[in-house]
């Protein structure tokens, strides 16, 4: 693997970190109840970036309409997660807008 699907690759690994770690993050606080929708879309898109991993990996004739996937799912968080003044939210609609910028390029 190399050139832009290693990029798209790379980035896809810093989304799931980084929905992962506002997932978690988002479950310490102190009132959650106003996060609930970024802890759900934090943990799809954390999903279907495992997804996409796989389908890079092996090859997978669907790579492309999961790619195209994993670009739907993390515009959708990053939307939410910019929505919320914490620290996590912010980090993770960043890493959530970088990815889909380099799913979007390559599909």
């Amino acid at each position: 693997m190399t050139g832009p699907l290693e990029e798209v690759y790379e980035a896809i690994e810093d989304c799931l970190r980084a929905c992962n770690q506002c997932y978690d993050a988002c479950l310490e606080e102190e009132d959650i109840s106003h996060l609930r929708d970024c802890i759900r879309t934090d943990r799809e898109c954390a999903d279907i970036c495992e997804l996409a991993l796989e389908a890079i990996s092996s090859n997978s004739p669907l790579m492309k309409e999961v790619i195209s996937l994993c670009a739907k799912s993390c515009r959708l968080c990053q939307e939410e997660c910019e929505k919320h003044d914490h620290q996590h939210c912010q980090m993770c609609a960043q890493a959530c807008m970088e990815c889909a910028e380099f799913c979007e390029a390559y599909v």
